[in-house]
């Protein structure tokens, strides 16, 4: 059997111009993981990393905090089947129509515009994000140009098979990628429906790391989630 780490990269800028790009809390999350790895000489055998910039960024600090360790880490191939679902382009393509027909996102909308502090911000941008996100899921919204829920899980799937079955047997890899492919990967793994999937997409803590066991006939879930290497709660973060 073959072990798999999946791994959510680090926090990313939300709500800035370019969210694509780690913040500083993202880079001290990433530097702490690859610091708790190579204390646990924790070696891999293949990395492979999904093209965003704030999933390859957490590659290098990782790798950083193993040089610096004295071990090496492999250069990880980059994969675009473990980019993120398309969810700008989903939510500018739709949100303009259904802040004219939707009340309950026109509600949430509101809300969000008129948050009086960031954090408050945050929170009810996620409302209106996961309603319209929903949707999508639903096939309630199909914007033109934009991939479907079920072409972004065949995509995923996809890649996971190509890169698994790669490499050799008992091998143990590691793959950075983001919340909604690490969902994809719980369902492969649990048969979740599309509801129970985009929920788990929201549970996945940045730079936490999720194992799978996987052989010939075999996809399983051995952990979910884990973040060992933060010790602090102020450093646990979702976006």
């Amino acid at each position: 059997m073959g072990l798999l780490y999946l791994v959510r990269h680090a926090q990313a800028s939300f709500l800035s111009e370019n969210y694509d790009k780690l913040s500083p809390l993202g880079e001290a999350q990433s530097r702490r993981l690859g610091e708790f790895w190579a204390h646990q000489k924790l070696n891999f055998d293949r990395t492979a990393t999904g093209p965003c910039v704030r999933q390859k960024d957490t590659v290098k600090f990782i790798a950083e905090a193993y040089s610096q360790a004295g071990q090496a880490f492999p250069e990880p191939q980059i994969m675009p089947e473990f980019d993120e679902y398309q969810a700008e382009d989903v939510l500018k393509r739709t949100l303009p129509a259904l802040l004219e027909t939707d009340e309950g996102i026109r509600n949430l909308h509101a809300a969000f515009q008129s948050s009086p502090d960031h954090a408050t911000q945050r929170a009810t941008f996620q409302k209106l994000f996961e309603t319209v996100i929903g949707k999508w899921v639903n096939a309630e919204l199909a914007p033109q140009g934009v991939e479907t829920w079920q072409e972004f899980c065949a995509r995923v799937n996809s890649g996971l098979t190509k890169f698994l079955a790669s490499g050799q047997r008992g091998e143990q890899v590691a793959i950075f990628s983001s919340g909604g492919p690490i969902a994809v990967t719980m369902q492969r793994a649990l048969n979740l429906s599309p509801a129970a999937t985009l929920g788990v997409s929201w549970m996945s803590q940045n730079s936490s790391w999720s194992e799978f066991l996987y052989g010939a006939d075999r996809f399983t879930l051995s952990a979910f989630n884990s973040h060992a290497h933060i010790n602090d709660p102020a450093m646990l973060t979702y976006r």
